[in-house]
């Protein structure tokens, strides 16, 4: 485990956060009018949630943690940035939708969590959260000590054979790769996708050409690591899918929206995986 690189990405998020944040608006208007950041994917796999205790690991600013909770879940986001949870609970307290949040490295978590008896219905973690762990397994096997029995993990994620290519879809990154990607930093994703990752109306100008000070530094996990560091955890894994396309997000020249801010790649090109979703229980 690569503590150090996690704070440096700590620092990185904190000053990505804020830029990311600028584009989308009166957030806490959005949910007092009942809207909802969850995609038809995520709330397929999560199923009726009414009533449940819910971990959302690696909540990033709290925007799908109170989605969830606004179907009836009792939520718990946790994320590292500080800049992240501080906005997270300011959402839920302007918007009235009740969730929990705390600042803290995931693996930190786990050891406090773990030692107080915390267990879960579900845990969650979804888009863009893998890329962030040093540790896989200790990922996995902290998940599921967080599980009830007969409790659900439950995943939706961009696909790492799409992260093998530039932004102008050429060769790049290696997918089979064991040492950690610095980085310039976490970039303005959230400005680079236009309406793409705004739920509300219309996006607004917020922070222009951001560049974030501090690097970052991502991890490189296969779909075969993953569903392996999960079994060798305990779970079961119920169902994998994929998918070719990506919600939200436009990482690459060229792609278009099928419907329902689903980016695919340009027309004429081949469709390869973009996306999946893992679903897994505890016995």
């Amino acid at each position: 485990m690569k503590k150090e690189l996690h704070e440096a990405n700590r620092h990185s998020w904190n000053a990505a956060t804020v830029a990311h944040n600028s584009h989308k608006g009166d957030q806490a208007a959005f949910f007092r009018a009942g809207g909802s950041t969850l995609f038809p994917e995520e709330t397929a796999l999560l199923g009726d949630v009414n009533g449940l205790s819910v971990l959302h690991l690696q909540c990033n600013a709290g925007q799908d943690s109170l989605s969830i909770a606004r179907r009836g879940a009792r939520v718990t986001g946790v994320d590292i940035s500080d800049e992240a949870i501080d906005f997270a609970t300011r959402l839920s307290a302007e918007s009235g939708v009740a969730a929990r949040f705390e600042r803290a490295d995931v693996y930190d978590y786990f050891e406090a969590a773990a030692a107080r008896g915390e267990r879960h219905d579900i845990v969650f973690c979804s888009y863009g959260t893998l890329c962030w762990l040093s540790d896989l397994g200790a990922w996995a096997r902290g998940v599921a000590q967080l599980l009830k029995p007969g409790g659900r993990f439950v995943i939706v994620e961009f696909h790492p054979f799409a992260l093998v290519f530039d932004p102008q879809w050429k060769f790049h990154y290696d997918y089979f790769n064991a040492a950690p990607v610095p980085e310039e930093g976490v970039g303005d994703y959230v400005a680079e996708s236009g309406d793409g990752l705004i739920a509300a109306d219309s996006p607004m100008p917020g922070v222009q050409d951001f560049r974030n000070p501090h690097p970052s530094f991502e991890f490189t996990w296969g779909v075969g690591q993953v569903t392996t560091a999960l079994a060798q955890a305990g779970l079961t894994i119920e169902r994998f899918d994929e998918y070719p396309y990506t919600n939200g997000w436009k990482p690459f020249e060229g792609m278009r929206d099928l419907g329902g801010r689903r980016m695919a790649p340009p027309e004429g090109m081949p469709r390869i995986p973009l996306m999946y979703a893992l679903a897994a229980c505890r016995a």
